[in-house]
């Protein structure tokens, strides 16, 4: 999944905790990153978190726009596949060498729609990753694939171009559902897509599914995953559907057109689905994913882990540090969201960097706690030292009523493994959050307090 959308989530429980703190002030202190971490099963070399990265990288064009979606896409009927070939490979040159990465641990090519893009596209820019670092013959290598005639044509193609990972974008088995999403594809080819992708890429396909539909019953809801199940052997992404304004779908339930489902209707299908899917061996190993015989997804991981990442293309989102600019700290990159202006930057400039952002020590901590919590195991002591070496997690929640009171109604765990949610609070995670972080700003600035104190 394209790293704006976990952004975007990121920056409004962020914000929203930030209001109930009823103070806007940042506390600027930066860090250098120097954790060191295996780079891989059976490899002896070690790689600091400045050396090793995610690549994500962003097709921006569709065949049509969904009813619910607000991503940064475009609908063009004349794609320039040569220029676009051309300037996502230079730009990602550009960016691994101002990162100064030594490996790349994962790609992912989402979108958009990326399966639109040609196969040899994504073989160039594989190969371009694989000449400025080192990318490991088995590292993961995602690609989003809509489930149309055109899409599924090009599967065997893509796994020879480098590919070894389909997310198929299924969103539901309900025809009529398909229609008010504005997907232009049938339950009949996702199937057929899904069974393509799982020959290709045995162990390595993953689907998302969309539940909280309009008109949609927690009975017909778990039908149609049961039925999904029979066919799906690795790996689910469920997302509810929000309604976005802007978006055709926003309308269409704001001119009472259609209806959605109420908070507790799909929470009930939140909760029937994580049953569901552990009954038939799926693990959950973060709020929205689930895996069977361990095929998680890497590149997703990485990002919950808080791993540096470089954002390739129209609008991609980056957390790295440059260092061939002499740089020390991570910084916050968005490239330009325009395609054709985006390619002229590249053309002009080698990349398409539209805003860069210097990430200070608590930005850092605050985005590692709300994606760290997204997963199952929640954040370790150890992770959280290579973090926050200031702070331990003990010392930033012991003594804070609303953590206390989190512990006791039994949402949250902190225990000698770390800080987690459990299975209930997992299901209400955005209203965890704000009481930890508004905790983990307040022990920056006492310590910033402390700090002014001691120097008068």
């Amino acid at each position: 999944m394209c790293p704006a959308v976990w952004q975007c989530r990121v920056r409004s429980i962020l914000i929203r905790a930030w209001s109930g703190l009823g103070r806007t002030t940042w506390w600027g202190q930066q860090t250098r990153f120097s954790i060191r971490q295996k780079s891989g099963p059976g490899q002896e070399d070690t790689f600091s978190v400045t050396e090793e990265a995610g690549l994500y990288l962003h097709w921006p064009y569709c065949q049509r726009r969904c009813t619910y979606c607000n991503f940064n896409k475009y609908i063009a009927r004349d794609v320039d596949h040569n220029a676009m070939r051309e300037c996502l490979v230079r730009e990602t040159e550009t960016l691994l060498r101002l990162s100064q990465v030594k490996r790349i641990s994962s790609i992912f090519f989402g979108g958009g729609t990326p399966s639109l893009a040609r196969p040899t596209t994504i073989a160039a820019i594989i190969e371009s990753v694989a000449k400025w670092a080192q990318l490991p013959s088995d590292a993961e290598v995602t690609l989003e694939v809509n489930p149309t005639s055109v899409g599924a044509s090009k599967l065997s193609e893509f796994r020879s171009a480098g590919v070894n990972r389909f997310s198929i974008g299924i969103q539901s088995l309900h025809d009529p559902d398909l229609v008010i999403l504005g997907r232009d594809h049938t339950s009949q080819h996702a199937l057929q897509t899904l069974e393509e992708a799982k020959k290709l890429c045995p162990g390595r396909t993953s689907v998302d599914i969309i539940f909280g539909r309009p008109g949609q019953s927690v009975e017909s809801w778990e039908k149609e995953l049961e039925e999904l199940l029979l066919v799906c052997c690795d790996h689910v992404s469920l997302y509810q559907l929000t309604l976005e304004r802007g978006t055709a779908l926003f309308k269409q339930v704001q001119d009472g057109k259609l209806s959605m489902p109420s908070e507790e209707l799909t929470a009930r299908m939140y909760n029937a689905a994580r049953r569901i899917l552990g009954k038939c061996g799926f693990r959950q190993y973060e709020v929205s994913n689930f895996a069977k015989n361990d095929a998680v997804s890497v590149h997703n991981l990485a990002y919950w882990k808080g791993r540096q990442y470089i954002g390739i293309g129209p609008g991609a989102h980056g957390r790295f540090v440059p260092r061939g600019d002499g740089a020390m700290l991570r910084e916050a990159r968005i490239q330009t969201l325009e395609p054709d202006v985006w390619m002229r930057e590249v053309q002009r400039c080698g990349h398409g960097t539209r805003k860069r952002v210097p990430l200070s020590r608590l930005g850092i901590t605050e985005e590692a706690m709300v994606m760290g919590l997204r997963m199952t195991e929640g954040i370790t002591h150890e992770h959280w030292k290579q973090i926050c070496s200031e702070w331990s997690l003990q010392e930033i929640f012991t003594g804070s009523q609303e953590v206390e009171g989190l512990l006791q109604e039994g949402l949250l765990i902190m225990d000698s493994r770390g800080v987690r949610c459990s299975w209930g609070g997992l299901a209400v995670l955005d209203s965890i959050l704000p009481a930890l972080l508004n905790q983990l700003q307040m022990t920056a600035s006492e310590e910033r307090q402390s700090k002014q104190e001691t120097t008068l």
